[in-house]
């Protein structure tokens, strides 16, 4: 498939100030048990269903070709040949229109309403809050600031107001906490009507829409933390004393339909990028299961090791297999060395750096290590480090089981289950709350139990997504003797055993490094606030006793997308050109150290990357 690059414009304001339709309001509805205005509802509907989109996109550019390679999660992209870091023109982000009209439409019909009625339809209002800012938060991380305060607003101004405002970053901060303040008030207030099913994802339970809204308020608190830290600590102060995420039931999982399976096509093993070497050291040392959700395991079960030992003998194995491996008399495969059994042993990563690039061993893997049948016809090849696992992104794929050449053809065909995203979570909450109590916030637990509660929950999250997508290996690996031997679902006893390791506790020792470690691994599978992480928490650090930065051998690492002007002849010319000018930006440029030195505003004062946290 061929890569297009869009590059976001100044038309987006244009768009937010359309609408192709005015349809009248509807009869007002006498009976108190339903919503009186259905556009109303079904406006709101439709917003909720564009909180999240271009899925495929957003994962084959924006996450694959930047994200992930940025923050060294995997190599880049370009077929495993490592990270070369082109230009930052991220493409596939979230579209802000979708989820803003429909909100901004229902906003004013409820506005309209009877004052009784309208007085019963303020927790719907606080709903449409909440979408656009998630929503609009998710495009201020790339570029910066945006049409939005006055955006979409020419259909209900005289004369129409084409050209809305664009708001700066600390301009749409203290605009969305004033928007969240006023959404959670609203939302707990008494009689208001109900969403019901209308509502896709908590069925009008307005108490978990505030939880959420909470949340939301502690993504801008991350985002003030070097740039406002004293305003970032009171509002973590005001979410403690609120009602907060705080159980699995209350995480944010969108499913946009029975039938959506995520991604529509096939993002492929090699479009993927090979796992980061640190990343899986650092979780497979401590035993942490998420390896098991976020990677998938390699290819070298023992059918495979015998075939290629047959083939090539024991030197036609990599290195890496032949270290954690124990023969028979036979020279076949006898058992993994202790600390290697399945499936840990199956997970490995690959370094990062360009140096590695020369290396066959990691980049050239499909030339090197293969296995023939007994008449020397049929050829298979073997991987023997881990990608991301594909479920995490689309369900709706063939999944074939790696085997000798001739063998049996095991395959996983027709598990289209519904896909899941992960929009906010329990365990991202704590892990907020862990790190501002670090920072000094006036909270109730110790940080420490914020931690762990953080992590116990991430774990369990990413286990019940990967029961959801039915991964390939959650409930065995068939080519194995005993299938159950390599099952990557969690067990019984794993998370405590895993709370028990140092990177796991704060006890004193480089506490806020390990609170963002662990912000940095729960985000890998919810990655629209991965690179966010990495940028104001300076992770992974260079150095680091836990999970060190890998110097890439390459400098000027972008931090923000590129900016283009507008044309001339744009009605937002001038406004574009001002704001633009006032950031600092370098519009239609795409060098790297453009990119790396020209930050967002709540990007300044954050630490360089491989920095580590300030304290």
């Amino acid at each position: 498939m061929n890569k297009y690059i869009f590059i976001i414009t100044a038309c987006i304001a244009i768009l937010f100030s359309t609408q192709s339709c005015d349809d009248k309001f509807a009869e007002l509805n006498s009976d108190p048990s339903v919503v009186s205005d259905p556009d109303s509802r079904f406006l709101i509907s439709s917003a909720l269903q564009n909180m999240h989109n271009n899925n495929y996109t957003l994962y084959f550019y924006t996450y694959n070709d930047y994200v992930f390679p940025y923050s060294q999660v995997v190599t880049e992209t370009t077929g495993g040949n490592g990270t070369t870091f082109n230009d930052g023109g991220l493409t596939g982000l979230q579209s802000l229109m979708s989820g803003l009209n429909p909100g901004l439409d229902a906003r004013m019909r409820i506005d309209q309403l009877p004052e009784d009625e309208k007085n019963s339809s303020q927790a719907m209002k606080a709903v449409t809050y909440a979408v656009q800012i998630h929503l609009a938060m998710s495009v201020l991380d790339y570029r910066g600031g945006m049409a939005y305060t006055e955006a979409g607003m020419a259909r209900y101004t005289t004369p129409a107001l084409l050209t809305p405002k664009i708001d700066t970053e600390e301009e749409l901060f203290n605009t969305w906490l004033s928007e969240l303040d006023n959404s959670i008030t609203m939302l707990g207030m008494d009689n208001q009507f109900s969403l019901g099913n209308q509502d896709l994802f908590y069925k009008g339970d307005y108490e978990k829409w505030l939880k959420f809204c909470n949340l939301l308020k502690l993504r801008i608190a991350a985002r003030l933390v070097n740039a406002n830290r004293a305003r970032a600590i009171q509002i973590a102060e005001e979410v403690g004393a609120s009602t907060y995420m705080d159980d699995l039931a209350d995480d944010f999982l969108y499913n946009s339909g029975v039938n959506s399976n995520g991604g529509g096509n096939s993002v492929g093993d090699g479009w993927i990028g090979y796992a980061g070497q640190n990343l899986v050291n650092f979780l497979k040392t401590n035993r942490d299961p998420r390896l098991r959700f976020i990677f998938r395991k390699n290819d070298y079960s023992p059918e495979v090791i015998d075939a290629i030992i047959e083939t090539n003998g024991v030197s036609g194995l990599p290195d890496q297999i032949q270290d954690i491996i124990n023969l028979n008399i036979e020279g076949k495969f006898d058992s993994w060395k202790a600390g290697h059994e399945e499936p840990w042993g199956r997970y490995w990563g690959v370094p990062l750096s360009t140096a590695a690039q020369t290396q066959n061993q990691y980049f050239q893997q499909a030339n090197l290590f293969y296995a023939t049948d007994d008449n020397g016809g049929s050829r298979k090849t073997y991987t023997w480090s881990s990608v991301l696992e594909e479920k995490n992104r689309r369900t709706a794929y063939t999944h074939t089981y790696p085997t000798k050449p001739g063998g049996a053809v095991l395959q996983v065909v027709g598990n289209e289950v519904p896909f899941y995203t992960l929009l906010g979570s329990a365990a991202e909450t704590n892990l907020y709350l862990a790190e501002f109590k670090l920072l000094g916030a006036n909270l109730t637990k110790s940080a420490n139990e914020y931690f762990q509660q953080g992590v116990r929950l991430s774990i369990s999250r990413f286990d019940d997504l990967a029961m959801r997508h039915e991964n390939p290996y959650y409930d065995g690996d068939p080519v194995l003797a005993d299938p159950a031997e390599g099952a990557t679902k969690l067990k019984s006893g794993e998370i405590d055993d895993l709370l028990l390791q140092e990177a796991y506790q704060l006890n004193g020792t480089d506490d806020l490094e390990k609170v963002y470690i662990q912000q940095y691994v729960h985000n890998i599978n919810t990655p629209g606030d991965l690179w966010t992480t990495v940028r104001r928490g300076g992770i992974p650090k260079t150095g680091s006793a836990y999970f060190a930065w890998e110097d890439f051998g390459v400098s000027n690492i972008p931090r923000r997308i590129v900016v283009n002007s507008p044309d001339e002849s744009s009605l937002m010319y001038e406004k574009y050109t001002t704001y633009f000018n006032s950031a600092g930006f370098t519009t239609n440029n795409n060098t790297p150290s453009v990119l790396s030195s020209e930050r967002l505003w709540f990007d300044k004062n954050n630490p360089d990357y491989g920095a580590g946290p300030k304290p």
